[in-house]
């Protein structure tokens, strides 16, 4: 009988299992994630990330989704690992380094007046649009609110990559989509090689964003730190909003800044650890 620690955390409801593999790695991952994320019969969550070491960052994280498929990047998780490493002493710094399959990220980390860690800033590093990078397959360099059909509707679609590639679509409110239909249509199309997340957004403001998430691998979420840094990349490309905005979603609210020194988008948000456990498997 294996044994595993965990801690369930969630960054605005998009809840993920973490465990600590500094020292050593569960076997068989992939399935790990499936029977894990199972809400009745493992523990229940968006997937499972691991906090590995690094030989080129403070720390690496792994990301594998409620279907065992591994992600790039994850922001809301970059987040939790951040308050993780602190909690649990494996860190006495609140500037962190994190090596993902989506580059080197930095986590500045706020602790409240106690010390305790309730908010994180990540810097998620540039948007980028170049199709081949995304990777999305289309006719030109890059896919700017460009015509798409799925789900017999006639779309227009921003392909963005944030370490992980993503699809914005702007409408007039995310609440009416049905995503459970048309979301893994759009994730699994055929201009998408690697899969992607579809983002439904409305333009509320010149700093509000509300957006709706349907995420690779795992469905609709609460929230998603990638997702939402590609919806304010999208709004601002396209001249809609300033260049720092609110993104709400349905966990919360995350703030997306874009840094006019490199352009680098920055995103502020909340961490919460829920609760800790063992989780046994024959």
């Amino acid at each position: 009988m294996e044994e595993i620690l965990f801690t369930k955390m969630h960054g605005l409801g998009n809840d993920y299992i973490y465990i600590n593999c500094l020292a050593s790695t569960p076997r068989q991952i992939e399935q790990l994630a499936v029977e894990m994320s199972r809400p009745h019969t493992g523990v229940g969550s968006d997937g499972i990330i691991l906090i590995c070491p690094s030989n080129v960052a403070d720390f690496r994280m792994r990301i594998f989704n409620a279907d065992g498929s591994e992600a790039r990047m994850c922001g809301n998780g970059s987040r939790c690992v951040g308050k993780y490493v602190y909690d649990y002493g494996l860190t006495s710094s609140t500037v962190i380094t994190l090596e993902t399959l989506g580059g080197i990220k930095t986590i500045r980390l706020h602790p409240d007046k106690n010390g305790n860690i309730d908010s994180a800033t990540v810097d998620m590093g540039p948007a980028d649009f170049n199709c081949r990078q995304i990777p999305v397959i289309s006719d030109s360099d890059e896919m700017i609110d460009r015509p798409i059909s799925a789900n017999g509707l006639d779309l227009r679609l921003t392909a963005v990559s944030m370490g992980n590639p993503h699809g914005v679509i702007i409408c007039g409110d995310p609440s009416s989509v049905d995503l459970e239909k048309i979301g893994p249509q759009l994730e699994n199309h055929p201009i998408w090689p690697e899969r992607a997340n579809i983002e439904f957004i409305s333009i509320d403001s010149p700093s509000d964003i509300t957006m709706r998430v349907w995420e690779r691998g795992s469905g609709e979420t609460m929230a998603c730190g990638t997702g939402a840094c590609a919806a304010a990349a999208t709004a601002f490309r396209l001249g809609l909003t300033e260049e720092k905005v609110t993104v709400h979603l349905r966990g919360g609210d995350l703030t997306i800044e874009r840094r006019k020194s490199d352009g680098h988008l920055l995103m502020t948000g909340p961490a919460t650890t829920t609760f800790e456990g063992r989780y046994y498997r024959n």
